[in-house]
């Protein structure tokens, strides 16, 4: 039986083509393999695909668009994760790998994990490989000039649809957050951090990276502004109340006599 194809997520970084590790860009001088993209529309570009092109790097003869829509509509989202999965499987089978690019770290938020699932789903030979890429949040710090933690800092890392509620209660145990995909919650957001008093502890920086990249320090100026998808805040929280450490871990608290004993 011949051998099979791999299937390789190619991280790319958040945008600047210099950002692209050393083991990417290995995988894109390649000229024996197909290469694939995310588009989220059949009328829009890929970002991940417009990386590449500003690396000055030749694209090759076959590469393939894979459309994966903006929506939240689960049983879409299934129909079109099938349909990119079966598109590509024949290349698969018949022995020659398949690039697939991703803008940032391929197993950060990324449609790749959808696309692998749902190809071992039909076929669980298929050979995985996985090269990780920078982060836009890592990025992000970078261009800042501000730390993504430090020493024994805690960091969440949260999609921002998950509420206010939810972002407002991280704020007690974590000293930095990054909020990923703000652009339907910016204005609330604001709200919370100005009540908070975080304003000023916080930035907000779209397409980390890329040439149109913006960077904002007032994040109250945003107010009332539509922002790009690839957009995020990175949220310090310096007046955290942390519990006493001992040799750099946090105390153990003994619980009252009354709630040791059994009942």
């Amino acid at each position: 039986m011949s051998p099979l194809g791999k299937l390789i997520g190619v991280s790319l970084g958040p945008g600047d083509p210099q950002l692209i590790t050393r083991r990417a860009w290995a995988h894109l001088e390649r000229r024996d393999a197909l290469w694939t993209y995310p588009i989220r529309s059949t009328k829009t570009d890929s970002y991940a695909l417009a990386i590449v092109q500003r690396s000055g790097l030749a694209l090759p003869a076959e590469h393939l668009p894979l459309l994966f829509p903006m929506t939240h509509d689960a049983e879409k989202l299934t129909r079109h994760w099938l349909r990119a999965a079966e598109t590509i499987l024949p290349t698969l089978l018949a022995g020659k790998d398949v690039l697939f690019l991703v803008e940032g770290d391929a197993s950060t938020y990324a449609t790749f994990g959808h696309l692998e699932r749902t190809l071992r789903g039909l076929d669980a030979r298929i050979e995985l490989e996985i090269v990780p890429g920078v982060t836009s949040f890592h990025a992000a710090c970078a261009e800042l000039q501000i730390p993504f933690s430090e020493q024994d800092d805690t960091v969440a890392i949260v999609p921002a649809a998950y509420g206010v509620g939810m972002v407002e209660g991280l704020l007690e145990d974590f000293d930095t957050l990054v909020l990923m995909k703000v652009k339907p919650l910016m204005d609330d957001l604001i709200e919370l951090l100005g009540r908070r008093g975080l304003l000023a502890h916080t930035c907000f920086i779209e397409k980390a990276g890329a040439p149109e990249e913006r960077v904002v320090r007032d994040v109250a100026s945003l107010r009332g502004q539509t922002v790009n998808y690839l957009s995020l805040l990175i949220v310090k929280n310096p007046s955290r109340q942390r519990g006493e450490r001992v040799k750099g871990c946090k105390k153990k608290t003994s619980l009252p006599l009354e709630l040791q004993e059994s009942p």
